[in-house]
This record gives structure tokens, C-alpha cells and sequence, in this order.
């Protein structure tokens, strides 16, 4: 369940207080005085046995007593009776309650995970939704009505706060008060029984009162529903969190190196980033956030400008650039030109601009439009500093000036000092123009519009075309199924080189052998050098215990080290049982860099990639990035430039640069195979080696167990549907095929617009479409499986010559519909088939409807609507379009005669 009902918690005609009370100091008190003096509109009902009145107001002993129907309820009953409350409630038609703690003593709060359950047994028949318990309680401003026991009601405003806890939601309301920062609604969800952050991220994404969402998280209960709320959230207004706890606690427990590596802090972060959001860690930073991204700057790169009347404040905010996500900008020649001709002969002549203290507001203004326009640059930070010289309100209208006429331009500013500058902040705030008290905190809010920027472009890029083929999965999976039914966890380091081999990762030839002196003849036909391995299912990783023995030239060198390595292990690790050992030739690839590639598990998030340095020291390097399954091209190289060995493998002095397409293919493969195989819980590639002539995996290790979650449920982020692919007939008897739609499929999207009628079009789009910009086809393209579905029809040649989709609302009960099929495709039977497919996928999923809208002129469509079983209805308020309805319980229409093409 998601945002079901929710609109009657953002906007109840009548609301109930249970457990109202006139006791100063009690929670029903507090919660009687918030709720009748924020000034809602509609009824205020009290509910108590022993009372006659609350604050003035008639009471009621009992719900069963309330004479009209209330949407929303405030419960301040003890622990034990709010099940029988919340049955009453749901009886009487209400359908949200806010569940705040009846006190603050013992038995006072709800405790334990009967009592929660209880709670929402009581709610699920009558669909009634609950916020808490055990919080502070819900806030909107624009609704007038302050269901919570803070201390203060918040001014009116455009940002939404979601907190996990009370301590900081009361924290955040007493900073913000004292600033004048208002919210549009504040949401305290205490335990998260029910309403949970995704719950309020997907309603909050259309509310068009919030400008911006401010999350307090603790822990995600919904690690998918998160993500999917977030994305689409994160899309239409900017998503800012704090998140409580950067521990790695858990991870130790982890039998390969990148279970080690992948702390839950670093997943948390990769979540963010992978949805769009922002994440900060300081309250003052979280409020400097949003005024920073709520602004509307949107920035084309990550250079900075610095414009200053004073060189000390320059070079602090040059300092703090340092440390930050952006980089400082280089003054182009013209621009120099141009600020020779505007400023004394005494200016710095380089970034920072400095234009001297005695800078007016004129000066301002011609070295600001200078800068504006370098495209060295690609945002400007304005500074001033208070002095004899220099009027610093006239400084900033010069500033205002010229923001006259660009209103959204990539402008920060920050004017030191307190009672000089407090006029000029003043007037920028009313401006919406970023302001900020010290050069680090606007180099920090730069920051952010870096960091933010990257993520939302992320969102939206088109990875390049898949360069590879499709893994040989069946190969795959017996070798992992052979492994769990002899009841081992481990692959052997050549079962696990065979499944990475099963998907197109290069691995180095590696052979068994169960004597020393097996191990010779096979060295000898391998052809030397040799390195030889232990073999052994007791033993994790084998150079910990002498298990590795490189450079071997002989057949006595070889039959020595494995009794080495056996001597070694009996010292090291007694009782360790030895299977015999591996034979691989010595690879020398002097300009390789030895990378680790692999997969760990997070408890929250599930299935993470993980990419970083290599080599035995891997964890005392640390050098690391993490990302969530599922990658595509675009994806995986930014995973890789987060990472310091991304500069090495750049290249360097006579190394020559690494094939960057082989690495990011690699970590998209394991990425497939993460999804492919669900009984894998960690994977180390250890070392990868990299380089100009591609990768080579030297050494694998593959841990498996039965899986915790069937199939993808374990994935934050669903992936890739693999199995869903098929030919399908046409009544020309050509075949095409079908297949779920890839993030790489957006040039194809343009190219049967582009190939299309431009009458079919309008007729898709509802309206003449005279391009198809790089938004509207990626954010076609790049849809989440768990909320969508859109399937493209492929001839051979690999052209896509039609499109279906279906996108579901988030408590997946009705999904809107949309195709598309290329003109030149028309009259072939593709678009029935292309219906009869995704109305076939909206059942599966359990959908209850599916609806459209279609032009009252696309006749065909209309047609072939109620031939599947449509309703046709007109339109709600175009009258040129006809909304049409199939309700899924209906029996299907698919195997009628096939009608006329859209």
C-alpha cells in the first residue's frame, strides 16, 4: 500500500481527536491545543468518556458517538485500546489516523512487534493509513492543521520534512522558526508501521504546494519502494537527506573482500546518488541545500568563477573549493579583454577576480556579466567583504542588476560580515538569489549543485549500445546448482572462472590438478612461466596462508612450491583439507593495473557491485565505489571515476590508457550475472587486470547459498527482466522481436518517431510533436520495472518499428497504457499483438485496470480498444479525447479476429 488514502491525511473535511483531555501536561492536552488553535477550516471532533467539553468544544464519550464522518483521526489513547480505536474509526468511514504516544512512562508507548500488528490488523479491512506510533504527529500548513504534540506550529512555506525521529523533527522546527523558514508539511513517522518514507516521497512528488523534500532517515523498512519514490520524486523537485548512522558494523562477517568493503553507509550513499537525491550531513547544511537547488540553477558543469573585493576571501573560498565536488574555473582570453576594459589596472587579472575594495556596485555588475559569459566557467560566486571604501548594499544591487535579466543565472552569493551585509542578504533572499554568511558555506552550496546536478544527469544519460553478447546463462546456473547439491557454499576457484567465463569475462586458462606431480605436467603443457594455487574448500583466501606460488619455470619448481604450499597450509590453517591445486600460466601485462571487481550483499539494499583497487592489499588500500545492480554503460563508468585508480587507469607518463569500455562492460556483466543468479551472495574478481589490450580475471571466488528472497525481490531496484523475451507473427508472415525495453533503446524511440507519419504521431502523443528532445526519450526509455513496463517490437536488423507500455500507479490497482507502431509497420496485426502482450503482463503483475486516452479521430485505435474489451468513454475534459477503460477481471479479448492497425 502507498499513497491509497493519503489524501485524507493532506486534506480531511472533519477531524477526530481520541483520547482529547483538558490535563494540562498529558499528550491528549497538548495535541486538544495544537490541533484547535492551527485554524483548520473543517469540524474538530473530541473524543473522551470522562469529558464534557475539550477546550470549549462539545466531546464525545465515544467514536460510535461522532455524528458525522470524520476523513482524518488523532489517536492519543494508550497502547492497549488504539487496535479497538483505530476498528471503530475504520467503521466509521475515516480513512488516515495520526497514532501519537498516549505518554512517556512505561507501558505508555507501543512496544514490541504484537502491538504494531494488532494496530494493523485493526486498519487493513477498512484501508485506513496510519503515521506512527510512537511520533511526533503531521503538520501541513497549507491545510491549517497541526496533528502532532510539537512545541510550535511552523510558518507557512514550500518545503516538506520527513523525519524518522521525534528529537530532530522537534530540533528542526525550533532551527527553522528562529530563521523564518516555513514548510509546506512536516511528517514524524515514528515507527513506520504503515506510512513509510516511499509512502510520502510518491505523494509528495505531485503535491504542488512542496518545492523541495528534506528527509531525516534512520533506517529504510522498503528498500525498493524507496528507491522507486525517490527516483520519480527526485525527478520533479529536489530530494535532500541526512542520514543518521555511517557505521560498517555487519560487514566483517562477510567471507570475500567485497562483502569487507561494501560498508552499509557507502550503500546508502550509492542509493541516493542512484536516485537523484542529495545527501548532506548537518542540519544547518540541509537548509543550505535547499536553498541552493530550489533556486532553479542549473549548472552545465562543475568550473567555478570567483568574483571578490577582497583577495583574503578569495583564496578561502579557493580553499574550500579544494575539498568540494566542483573545481576552479579558467578565465578565457576575452574575458580577460573584457574585464581589462571594465576594472582599475590593479586587478587580480586572474580566478578569483578581484576587483579591489573600493568595487562599487557598477564594478559589480560589468565584471559579473563578464564572467556570465566566459564559458570557462560555468557558475560565478560573488563575495564581499565589509569595508570603509565599499557600500555594500550598492555592491549588491549592481549584482541584482544584472540577475534582472537572468533570472535563474548560476549565481551564489555571500556577503561577510553581520549588521553591513544584513540589508544586502536581505534582498537576495527576496530575489530567491543564493546567499550564504561565509565563502566555505557557499563553496559547500556550490557543492551541492555539483553533486546534484551529476546525480540528475545520471538519471537521465543514454548508455551507449551493449557491445557484447547475451551470457550463456543455462551453463551458468548448473554450474552454481551443481555446487548447493553437493552441499558446499564455495565454487572452486575453476567453477567460479567457468561462470564468469559463462558471461563473456576473459579469464585466464586454469587447470586441476590433485599431486605435486600431476601439477608438473600439466605446468609443462601449459608452457611455463606457471603460477600454482591451492585448492582447498576451507579456505577463503588463499595468500593469507602461503597458498600462491608465482613464477614457476620448471616442473621441479612447480612439484616443490605445491609442497610448499602444503607445508604451509598443515602450519597456518591445520586441519584445512586440501583437494589439490591449480595450474594457470603466468600472465605478464606490464602496464596492467590490478583492479577487484565483485558483488556483496547489504541487508537493507540488498545485492550491491562493487569496483576498486585490487591485489592483496586490497582492504588496506580501501580504494573503493559501490553501486546498485542493475548497470548500464553510463553507470558503471561513473562507478569507475569515483574511484582513485580510475586516474591510473587514464594513463600515465608511458602507460598507455586502459580499455575503459572492457572495465565498464566487465562490471555490467557482473552485474547481469548478479541478477541471473540468485544464489550468489558474494563474488570477488581479485586481481583484474586492465589494459590497453582489455581485462583478464586472474583469480575468482564465488560464494553461494539457497536465496533469501525468491527471485528479483532481493534487488532495490528490479532488474532487467531477461526472461520476457519472444518472436511474435505477423499476418504478413514476418516475425519480429519482442522484448522488455533497455535504457540503450532511446536513439531507437527517436528513429520510429522520426520514420513515423507525422499524423500517427500526433495521434500518439495527443498533440503535434515537431521534435523528440533527449528528456522525453530517455525518460521513455529508462523505466523502472517494478512501476512500468514498456515493450519494443525489433526487426533483425535490430530497428525498433513499435512500442508498448504500461506505467501503474504506486498501489499498482490501475496502469495508463500508450503505443506506438511505426508506419511502415502498419496493417501487419503489430499493434494487437502488442496489446495483447502488455494487457497479458498487466494481469500477471495483478493489476485491476488499465485505461488510456486516444484522440475521438484515431478510429483505429478506438476500434481495436473495444475489440480487447475496452470501455470507450469520452474524455473528463478535452472533448476531442476519448478515455478508454478495461478492467482486468473481465474475461480477456485476446484470440479475436485481428482489427484494423493502429
Amino acid at each position: 500500500m502507498t499513497t491509497r488514502n493519503l489524501d485524507a491525511l493532506f486534506h480531511p473535511r472533519a477531524i477526530a481527536l481520541v483520547g482529547a483531555s483538558n490535563r494540562t501536561g498529558t499528550v491528549g492536552a497538548l495535541a486538544a491545543r495544537n490541533l484547535f488553535e492551527a485554524g483548520f477550516e473543517g469540524p474538530i471532533l473530541s473524543v473522551n468518556p470522562k469529558e464534557r467539553a475539550i477546550r470549549s468544544s462539545l466531546n464525545y464519550a465515544s467514536v460510535a458517538d461522532l455524528p458525522i464522518p470524520v476523513d482524518l483521526a488523532v489517536v492519543a489513547a494508550p497502547p492497549d485500546q488504539v487496535p479497538g480505536v483505530i476498528s471503530q474509526l475504520g467503521e466509521k468511514g475515516c480513512r488516515a489516523a495520526v497514532v501519537l504516544p498516549a505518554g512517556y512512562g512505561p507501558g505508555e508507548q507501543f512496544e514490541g512487534a504484537e502491538q504494531r500488528q494488532a494496530l494493523l490488523d485493526a486498519a487493513r479491512p477498512h484501508l485506513l493509513r496510519i503515521i506512527g506510533p510512537n511520533g511526533l504527529g503531521f503538520i501541513s500548513t497549507r491545510a491549517h492543521i497541526n496533528a502532532s504534540i510539537a512545541h510550535l506550529m511552523p510558518a507557512k512555506g514550500d518545503v516538506a520534512f520527513v523525519s524518522q525521529s521525534d528529537t530532530m523533527t522537534a530540533a528542526v522546527l525550533d532551527w527553522a522558526h528562529a530563521r523564518g523558514i516555513g514548510f509546506s508539511h512536516v511528517a514524524a513517522l515514528g515507527e513506520k508501521a504503515d506510512v513509510d518514507f516511499g509512502d510520502l516521497l510518491d505523494y509528495l512528488a505531485l503535491d504542488n504546494t512542496t518545492r523541495a523534500i528534506l528527509l531525516y532517515v534512520e533506517s529504510i523498512a522498503d528498500a525498493r519502494k524507496f528507491m522507486s519514490a525517490g527516483r520519480i520524486a527526485a525527478r520533479a523537485k529536489p530530494v535532500i537527506v541526512i542520514k543518521a548512522g555511517r557505521s560498517v558494523a555487519g560487514a566483517q562477517a562477510a567471507l570475500s573482500h567485497t562483502g569487507v568493503l561494501a560498508g552499509s553507509d557507502l550503500v546508502f550513499d550509492a542509493a541516493l546518488r542512484r536516485a537523484g537525491m542529495l545527501r548532506v550531513h548537518e542540519m544547518r547544511e540541509l537548509f543550505e541545500a535547499v536553498t541552493t537547488l530550489s533556486a532553479g540553477i542549473r549548472l552545465a558543469g562543475e568550473r567555478l568563477a570567483i568574483l571578490t573585493n577582497g583577495g583574503g576571501a578569495g583564496v578561502v573560498a579557493v580553499d574550500a573549493l579544494e575539498g568540494s565536488a566542483g573545481r576552479l574555473g579558467t578565465l578565457l582570453p576575452g574575458t580577460v579583454e573584457a574585464l581589462d576594459k571594465a576594472l582599475p589596472r590593479t586587478w587580480s587579472r586572474s580566478n578569483p577576480v578581484d576587483i579591489q575594495a573600493d568595487a562599487d556596485g557598477a564594478r559589480y555588475g560589468a565584471a559579473l556579466k563578464a564572467l556570465l559569459a566566459d564559458k570557462g566557467s560555468d557558475a560565478v560566486l560573488v563575495l564581499h567583504a565589509p569595508n570603509a571604501l565599499s557600500d555594500s548594499s550598492a555592491a549588491a544591487e549592481g549584482v541584482m542588476a544584472v540577475l534582472e535579466t537572468r533570472p535563474r543565472a548560476p549565481v551564489l552569493t555571500c556577503w561577510l560580515g553581520e549588521s553591513a551585509a544584513a540589508n544586502a542578504r536581505r534582498r537576495f533572499a527576496g530575489r530567491r538569489i543564493p546567499t550564504y554568511d561565509t565563502p566555505d558555506e557557499a563553496v559547500r552550496a556550490f557543492g551541492h549543485l555539483v553533486a546534484y546536478q551529476r546525480n540528475q544527469t545520471l538519471l537521465m544519460e543514454t548508455p551507449p549500445a551493449r557491445s557484447f553478447d547475451e551470457p550463456d546463462r543455462p551453463a551458468a546456473r548448473r554450474l552454481v546448482e551443481g555446487v548447493l547439491a553437493a552441499g558446499r557454499s564455495a565454487l572452486t576457484e575453476v567453477e567460479a572462472k567457468a561462470v564468469l567465463a559463462a558471461y563473456d569475462i576473459p579469464v585466464v586458462d586454469t587447470r586441476i590438478a590433485t599431486t605435486p606431480e600431476e601439477a608438473g605436467r600439466l605446468a609443462a603443457e601449459i608452457g611455463f612461466p606457471v603460477v600454482v594455487k591451492v585448492l582447498s574448500h576451507d579456505l577463503t583466501h588463499k595468500s593469507d596462508v602461503g597458498g600462491v606460488r608465482l613464477d614457476l619455470r620448471t616442473c621441479a619448481a612447480v612439484e616443490d612450491a605445491c609442497r610448499a604450499i602444503i607445508a604451509s597450509v598443515a602450519e597456518k590453517r591445520p586441519g584445512a583439507r586440501i583437494a589439490g591445486f591449480t595450474v594457470q600460466a603466468m600472465i605478464r601485462r606490464p602496464n596492467a593495473q590490478e583492479l577487484i571487481a565483485g558483488i556483496g550483499y547489504d541487508e537493507t539494499f540488498g545485492p550491491v557491485v562493487l569496483f576498486g583497487q585490487g591485489g592483496t592489499a586490497v582492504e588496506v588500500i580501501g580504494d573503493r565505489a559501490v553501486a546498485l545492480p542493475p548497470l548500464n554503460g553510463v553507470l558503471a563508468r561513473e562507478m569507475i571515476e569515483r574511484t582513485r585508480v580510475a586516474k591510473l587507469l587514464a594513463g600515465y607518463r608511458d602507460h598507455p590508457p586502459a580499455d575503459m569500455n572492457a572495465v565498464a562492460c566487465t562490471l555490467v556483466k557482473v552485474a547481469e550475472l548478479l541478477a541471473d543468479l540468485p544464489q550468489i551472495a558474494e563474488l570477488d574478481i581479485n586481481p583484474l587486470l586492465a589494459d590497453e589490450h582489455g581485462v583478464l580475471a586472474l583469480d575468482a571466488r564465488i560464494v553461494v547459498h539457497p536465496t533469501r528472497v525468491e527471485g528479483t525481490r532481493r534487488f532495490a531496484i528490479k532488474p532487467y527482466p531477461s526472461d520476457m523475451s519472444k518472436r511474435l507473427d505477423l499476418t504478413d508472415g514476418s516475425t519480429v522481436a519482442l522484448r522488455p525495453i533497455r535504457p540503450e533503446d532511446e536513439p531507437g524511440l527517436v528513429d520510429v518517431v522520426h520514420r513515423s507519419d507525422p499524423q500517427d504521431v500526433r495521434m500518439r502523443f495527443l498533440g503535434s510533436v515537431k521534435d523528440f528532445p533527449h528528456l522525453m526519450a530517455a525518460r521513455l526509455s529508462q523505466i523502472d520495472y517494478d512501476r512500468e513496463m514498456a515493450f519494443v517490437a525489433q526487426e533483425d536488423n535490430g530497428d525498433i518499428c513499435g512500442v508498448v507500455r504500461i506505467i501503474a500507479d504506486p498501489d499498482n490497482d490501475a496502469a495508463e497504457y500508450a503505443i506506438m507502431v511505426r508506419s511502415d509497420f502498419k496493417g501487419k496485426g503489430l499493434g494487437f499483438q502488442l496489446m495483447s502482450e502488455i494487457l497479458a503482463h498487466a494481469r500477471k503483475r495483478g493489476l485491476r485496470q488499465v485505461f488510456g486516452d486516444v484522440m475521438r479521430e484515431n478510429g483505429p485505435m478506438l476500434r481495436l480498444a473495444e475489440d480487447l474489451g475496452f470501455k470507450v468513454t469520452p474524455g473528463s475534459e478535452d472533448p476531442s479525447v476519448m478515455r478508454v477503460v478495461l478492467n482486468l477481471d473481465m474475461p480477456s479479448a485476446v484470440g479475436a479476429s485481428v482489427p484494423l492497425e493502429v
